[in-house]
């Protein structure tokens, strides 16, 4: 997926203001150079992968006054971020990332912790596609409200579909975190 195709899937649940933001699972960081066009000067983008290679290949990859700081770590294992604390991240993406843990919900109860009351969650997954070695465990549309009951989001929206090379469709849901 080229840059442009990620920001304009993004364009509907990430607002055009300044932020800090965790990119988890970024991989090599499709989605965070999308994300850093969303954001406005003087936010900070934390991007987490496990693979050191790709994101030692995002550093210094901000757009005009926004700043990329790579992680590495495995995010379905307890992980810090520098300098973050309880509800401190204005919004957390997770752009193709969710469908790698086999429990997705216990991953997210940990990592929403971050998340500032009104922050958002922003998700980017396939739908109608089986498990396979390169989605080993689809999350649909129709199970992502089921699979975040109770972790003190609110109603999954769905912002933008388009169907995937790969079969099915990639939607994009957004949430935010109630007070």
């Amino acid at each position: 997926m080229h840059i442009a195709d990620a920001e304009a899937l993004l364009a509907a649940a990430v607002p055009l203001q300044a932020g800090d933001w965790a990119d988890v699972g970024a991989g090599g960081g499709t989605f965070s150079r999308a994300l850093a066009r969303r954001l406005g000067r003087g936010s900070r983008i934390y991007a987490v992968d496990r693979d050191r290679a790709a994101i030692e290949s995002i550093a210094g990859v901000g757009a005009d006054g926004v700043e990329v700081i790579p992680v590495i770590g495995d995010f379905s294992r307890p992980l810090q971020l520098p300098g973050i604390g309880v509800s401190q991240l204005s919004g957390m993406l997770f752009a193709n990332a969710l469908h790698f843990v086999a429990n997705p919900r216990d991953v997210l109860a940990h990592l929403l912790t971050w998340l500032r009351p009104g922050g958002r969650v922003v998700i980017v997954e396939y739908d109608g596609r089986r498990p396979s070695r390169w989605v080993p465990y689809p999350i649909s549309a129709e199970r992502l409200p089921e699979m975040v009951a109770g972790l003190g989001l609110s109603k999954p929206a769905i912002t933008a579909r388009r169907p995937s090379a790969y079969g099915g469709s990639l939607y994009v849901t957004v949430m935010e975190r109630v007070p």
